[in-house]
């Protein structure tokens, strides 16, 4: 049965992607998709993606991690209650759990995707509690995480992180696609890697300090600096700066090595997309990448940029061994299409909507 899904995104980060392709994907199969937008703008390009797949409301309400207080926040429940009323949604897909907090009662069931969170970040990153002028938005998530009618997380590991920092069970497991082109192993040169390396879990300083020392040449796509100012400083590797998706991917594609060396990563779609494109993997050893990709990837001490140096040049000078690391991580990676994604999800969905009354 065809289900009309509202599903919130934002243009700023890996969600816009996620929604994208999953979006795109469930249409292709029947289901209405509408995308509820907040934060920064999307820029012309990114709408007119959107919109190919259904219909993009946006409201100019902050993003909670952007915002310093809650108050700056408090419209973004009722905006979303009234876009489900005008659209007939039978199902709320929440990218971010604390916009569940203020959602009326009496809606459409509500599934909160947890892609990521405070509580989980500082527990990896910092090793410490949230600081004070925080704690409302770790708070509000909570509250978003008990007004769901179901949970998800993209791998198993973030979603044990997120039962442990919130007390709770029972969170579903759906991982993430990708509709990156499968592109033959082998070939490339230097070594990529993709993130938001202003943010600390990223770990772009320790790649910045390997590349003074590797042979190999680094090179960093992604934004450098915050919203709030926060950046990354890197004195080895080039960076590239945030590129449009299908820039960003032909410059992974021309690669013979992708790199990531996160030490908090609830997922990791970018090492999702290189291994579509047949680049062989050098991940940190962090329990998502072992979970996903243990077996057909080489991992690395995310504490250590000496371990890092050495395992890019050795990896670098071994290109049979690229081409084999790099077919055998295509090979995982064709199990996490957005076909098989978007077959999981709407049989969430329908669950949901069977035990709401919805169908």
């Amino acid at each position: 049965m065809s289900l009309r899904v509202l599903m919130t995104v934002d243009a700023v980060g890996g969600v816009w992607r996620y929604a994208m392709d999953l979006g795109a994907a469930l249409a292709a199969t029947g289901h209405r998709v509408a995308f509820a937008g907040q934060g920064p703008e999307p820029s012309p390009a990114q709408r007119a993606e959107a919109e190919a797949t259904g219909e993009l409301a946006w409201c100019d309400i902050p993003l909670d991690w952007m915002a310093e207080r809650p108050d700056a926040i408090a419209g973004a429940g009722p905006w979303i209650d009234g876009l489900a009323r005008r659209l007939g949604a039978d199902v709320l897909h929440l990218n971010s759990p604390t916009l569940a907090a203020e959602l009326a009662p009496g809606g459409p069931p509500v599934l909160a995707v947890t892609h990521s969170c405070l509580a989980t970040w500082f527990a990896v990153v910092d090793r410490a509690p949230i600081p004070e002028p925080l704690c409302w938005q770790a708070d509000l998530t909570a509250a978003g995480l008990r007004r769901a009618d179901a949970i998800l997380a993209p791998s198993r590991a973030h979603a044990a992180a997120t039962e442990a920092a919130y007390g709770l069970s029972g969170i579903a497991v759906v991982p993430n696609g990708s509709r990156a082109p499968l592109l033959p192993p082998g070939g490339g040169s230097g070594a990529v890697a993709l993130g938001r390396w202003w943010d600390k879990g990223k770990n772009g300083a320790v790649l910045d300090a390997a590349a003074e020392h590797a042979a190999c040449a680094v090179t960093l796509i992604g934004a450098t600096e915050a919203p709030d100012g926060q950046r990354l400083e890197a004195r080895h590797a080039t960076l590239a700066g945030p590129l449009p998706y299908e820039q960003a991917m032909a410059r992974v594609a021309e690669a013979a090595i992708f790199v990531s060396p996160s030490i908090y990563e609830p997922f990791g779609l970018a090492a999702l997309e290189a291994a579509r494109a047949g680049r062989p993997l050098l991940l940190s050893d962090i329990p998502v990448y072992r979970e996903l990709w243990d077996g057909v990837a080489r991992f690395f001490d995310p504490a250590s940029p000496a371990a890092l140096a050495r395992a890019l040049d050795a990896l670098a000078g071994a290109p049979g061994e690229r081409e084999a690391l790099g077919a055998a991580a295509q090979a995982r990676a064709e199990r996490l299409g957005t076909e098989q994604q978007a077959t999981a999800m709407a049989a969430l969905y329908q669950r949901l909507a069977a035990m709401q009354g919805v169908i």
